[in-house]
C-alpha cells in the first residue's frame, strides 16, 4: 500500500485537472442536464479521484480505522467482561458477506459495461459503458480499473491524464495485472511520463508475457525477431508469435475477423479527409442516395461495409440486411449469398437459421456465385441443417475455389491438411493455403505458418514461419486502434493519436511506426520533450525502413543529411538514398542521390552519374518531372559556365605557349634574339 503523501499528490493532480475541465466545459444548463439520466464523459471523470483514492491510501485509512474500531470494541468487551465468540463470528461473517456483495456488484457492473461497449454504435453508448466501468472500478474491480487506466492513457472522451494512468498501472501491477505490466513497459520504452529505460521495459514485458498478456508476447516476438535490446533469435520469436497467432486463429474460427484500414499519415498530410481508406461522410451520403435510387452494385457494397464495419463505418446488421434484401430482390447473386451468410452465422438482424441460409445460398449458387457455392459447402461440411456430407462439401468448395473465392480455397486446403473426408495430402493443402493467402485469408496464412514452423509438407523455415505468424498476429482486435488513432489525429488530438500509434509501433506494425515518426517530427505532441522527438522519430523511421518502407529509408537519409536527431553524415545519407533508389526505385532517393553526386557531398563528384540519376527520377515518377527539369537546367547551366571559363583560360594559356606562337624551333629564335641583343650592347659600349 502507498503512503498518504501519494494520495494527496494524486488528488491534487486529478482534482485540479478535473475541476478545470468541468469549469470550462460545463455551464449551468449542462449541470442541469447532468442531474438527469443523460450520460456524459464528465460523469466518468468524477469517479477518477475516487478510483485512485481506492487504490492508494483509502485502504490504509480503512485498515487503520478498522483496527481502531476493533481495539475500542475489544476494550469495551474486556471492560464489560463479555467474551462471546459467537458474536465475533457473526460480525466476521457479516463483514465478509458485505465485502462479497460489494465485489459481486462491481463484477456485475463491469460485465454490463462490456456488454454495452460491444453493442455500442454511438459515442454516447460508449460513454455509458465507461461510466459503468468507472462505477465498477470505484468498487475495487481490477478489470474495470484496467479499462479506466487505458482510458486515461489513450485519452478516451478527452480525459487523457498519463500521470494518473501510471499511478493506476503501478498499483495494478503490484496486484499481478499483466495488462498493467505491458502498459508500463510501453511507457518506459518511449519515456512517456516515465524515465526512458529499454531494459526496464523488457522486464515489464517479460512479466506481462508470463502473466498471459497477449500484447506483451507479441512485442517480445517482434523484439527477438528484430534484435531490439535483445540478441536476435528467430526460434524465440517463433515461440512468442505462435502463442499470439494461436489465440487469433481461435477467434477467427469462431467468427470472421474484421479487417482494419491502416491510413498512412505520410501519404496525405495536407488533406487526410480525402484518404481512400476512410469513406468520407459526404460520399457516404451520396452512395446512400444512389442505393435508394436502385443502384444494385452500390446496395451490395454498402451492405458489405455495414456487415463488417469497414471504411470507418460502424457495424450495423440491420442496415446491411436492408441493402442486401433490396439488391437480392433486384436479382443480385452476391446479395443473396451475403444474406445466406448472415443467417448462417446469426446476428441481431438475422437470427441464426440454417434453413433460411440454405435457401439463399442455393439461390446464389444456382447463378454460379462463388460465395453461394462456398456457403453450401460449409453447410454440408459442418452438417448445419443437412447431414454431414464431405463429398458434397468438397464438390462445392472446389467449384467456389475455381472461381477464385479465397475462403473456399482455404476450406479445400484444410480438408487436405486434416484429412476430413479425404486422404491427407500436404502438397495439395499447401497449394490451396498459398492461393488463399494471396488474397489475405487469415486462417490460410496461419496454417501456412504452421507448415513452415513444423516442416510439414515443406522444408522447415523459421524465418518464413515467423513472418507468416506476424501477419496473423497483426489482425488482432488491437488493430482497431488504427481507426481511433487516425480520427484523433484528424480531430487535432495529437497526444492521444501518438500514444495509440506508438503502442501499435511497439507491437511491430510498420504503418504505425512511420505514422508515429511522422507525428514526432512535426513536434506538435506535448507528451515528450522537444529534444527527444527527433531521436525517437529516427528510431521509428529506422524500424519501419527495416520492414521495407521506402519512404522511411529516404527519411533516414534526410535525418543524416541535415543532422536531425543525429550528427550530419553525408556518407551515411548517401548510403540510405542508394538503398532506397536501388532496392525500391524511389524517385525522391534518386533525386537526392543525384544532387549529392552533382556536388560531391559524401561521395565522389560525378556529373554524368548525377545527370543519369536525375533522368531516372523523372522516368520513375511523374511528380519528379518538374523538380528534375529545374535541377538539370541548373546542372547544365553551371556546367556550361565552367566550360566557358575553362575555354578562356585554356586559350590564354595556349597563346602564352612558345610552341603555338613562334613555332617548334622557338629555342633557336630566342638564342638569336639573345645574340643580337649582346651585339647591340657591345656596339653601344664601344661607341
Amino acid at each position: 500500500m502507498k503512503p498518504l503523501s501519494l494520495l494527496i499528490e494524486i488528488l491534487i493532480i486529478l482534482g485540479v485537472t478535473i475541476k478545470t475541465i468541468r469549469a470550462e466545459k460545463h455551464n449551468k444548463r449542462q449541470k442541469e442536464r447532468n442531474v438527469t439520466t443523460q450520460v456524459s464523459a464528465n460523469e466518468i471523470k468524477q469517479y477518477l479521484p475516487h478510483i485512485l483514492e481506492q487504490r492508494t491510501s483509502s485502504n490504509v485509512i480503512n485498515k487503520r480505522e478498522n483496527l481502531l474500531e476493533k481495539k475500542k470494541n475489544q476494550r469495551k468487551i474486556r471492560i464489560k467482561g463479555i467474551q462471546n465468540k459467537d458474536i465475533l463470528r457473526n460480525k466476521n461473517h457479516l463483514q465478509k458477506q458485505a465485502e462479497k456483495n460489494f465485489t459481486d456488484e462491481g463484477d456485475q457492473l463491469f460485465k454490463m459495461g462490456i456488454k454495452v461497449l460491444q453493442q455500442s454504435k454511438s459515442q454516447k453508448q460508449k460513454e455509458e459503458a465507461y461510466l459503468l466501468f468507472a462505477k465498477a472500478a470505484d468498487m475495487g474491480n481490477l478489470k474495470a480499473m484496467e479499462k479506466m487506466a487505458d482510458a486515461l492513457l489513450f485519452g478516451n472522451f478527452g480525459m487523457q491524464n498519463i500521470t494518473a494512468a501510471i499511478q493506476l498501472y503501478e498499483s495494478l501491477a503490484k496486484e499481478g495485472s499483466c495488462k498493467a505490466q505491458n502498459a508500463l513497459g510501453f511507457l518506459s520504452s518511449y519515456g512517456i511520463g516515465m524515465e526512458y529505460d529499454q531494459a526496464k521495459a523488457l522486464i515489464y514485458y517479460t512479466f506481462g508475457s508470463a502473466g498471459g498478456s497477449i500484447m506483451s508476447q507479441m512485442i517480445l516476438g517482434y523484439r527477438y525477431l528484430s534484435g531490439i535490446n535483445v540478441l536476435q533469435n528467430c526460434e524465440v520469436a517463433l515461440s512468442y508469435y505462435k502463442k499470439v497467432a494461436d489465440h487469433i486463429a481461435d477467434t477467427f474460427e469462431k467468427s470472421e475477423g474484421v479487417p482494419v484500414e491502416k491510413v498512412r499519415l505520410t501519404e496525405r498530410p495536407e488533406n487526410l479527409s480525402s484518404n481512400s481508406e476512410i469513406l468520407d461522410w459526404d460520399i457516404y451520403q451520396y452512395y446512400k442516395f444512389l442505393a435508394e435510387r436502385g443502384d444494385v452494385q452500390i446496395q451490395v457494397s454498402l451492405g458489405q461495409l455495414h456487415l463488417i464495419g469497414r471504411k470507418g463505418l460502424d457495424q450495423d446488421y440491420h442496415k446491411a440486411l436492408h441493402y442486401f434484401l433490396k439488391a437480392a430482390k433486384a436479382g443480385s447473386a452476391n446479395a443473396m449469398a451475403f444474406i445466406g451468410k448472415m443467417y448462417l452465422e446469426g446476428n441481431a438482424a438475422a437470427l441464426q437459421n440454417n434453413a433460411t441460409a440454405f435457401k439463399y445460398f442455393s439461390m446464389a449458387a444456382s447463378k454460379g456465385n462463388a460465395i453461394g457455392l462456398h456457403g453450401l459447402g460449409l453447410l454440408y461440411f459442418y452438417g448445419k441443417g443437412v447431414p454431414v456430407n464431405y463429398a458434397e462439401a468438397l464438390k462445392y468448395f472446389q467449384k467456389a475455389a475455381e472461381k477464385g473465392w479465397p475462403d473456399a480455397q482455404f476450406q479445400l486446403g484444410f480438408m487436405y491438411y486434416s484429412g476430413s473426408g479425404i486422404w491427407k495430402d500436404y502438397k495439395l493443402a499447401f497449394k490451396y493455403f498459398y492461393l488463399a493467402s494471396q488474397s489475405g485469408q487469415p486462417l490460410a496464412i496461419y496454417y501456412l505458418a504452421e507448415m513452415y514452423a513444423t516442416g510439414t509438407g515443406v522444408v522447415r523455415s523459421c524465418r518464413t514461419a515467423v513472418e507468416l505468424y506476424k501477419g496473423v498476429c497483426e489482425l488482432g482486435h488491437w488493430a482497431e486502434k488504427f481507426l481511433t488513432a487516425y480520427f484523433a489525429y484528424k480531430d487535432g488530438d495529437i497526444d492521444s493519436s501518438l500514444v495509440q500509434y506508438a503502442l501499435l509501433a511497439e507491437m511491430g506494425y510498420e504503418v504505425a511506426q512511420s505514422n508515429s515518426a511522422f507525428i514526432l517530427e512535426s513536434k506538435k505532441a506535448n507528451i515528450l520533450e522537444k529534444e527527444k522527438m527527433y531521436p525517437m522519430a529516427l528510431l521509428l523511421w529506422n524500424r519501419a525502413a527495416i520492414q521495407g518502407n521506402a519512404f522511411a529509408r529516404v527519411k533516414i537519409g534526410d535525418y543524416h543529411y541535415y543532422g536531425y536527431g543525429t550528427k550530419k553524415d553525408y556518407q551515411t545519407a548517401a548510403t540510405h538514398y542508394s538503398i532506397a533508389a536501388d532496392k525500391y526505385h524511389n524517385a525522391q532517393a534518386m533525386f537526392n542521390l543525384a544532387y549529392m553526386y552533382e556536388h560531391g557531398l559524401g561521395i565522389a563528384k560525378d556529373i554524368h552519374l548525377a545527370r543519369r540519376l536525375y533522368d531516372m527520377a523523372a522516368q520513375t515518377s511523374p511528380d519528379a518531372y518538374i523538380p528534375v527539369f529545374f535541377a538539370l537546367m541548373n546542372l547544365e547551366t553551371m556546367h556550361l559556365l565552367r566550360d566557358i571559363l575553362f575555354f578562356n583560360f585554356t586559350m590564354r594559356w595556349n597563346w602564352l605557349k612558345p610552341d603555338n606562337t613562334i613555332g617548334p624551333h622557338w629555342d633557336l629564335f630566342v638564342i638569336g634574339l639573345i645574340v643580337a641583343g649582346l651585339i647591340l650592347l657591345l656596339r653601344n659600349h664601344r661607341g
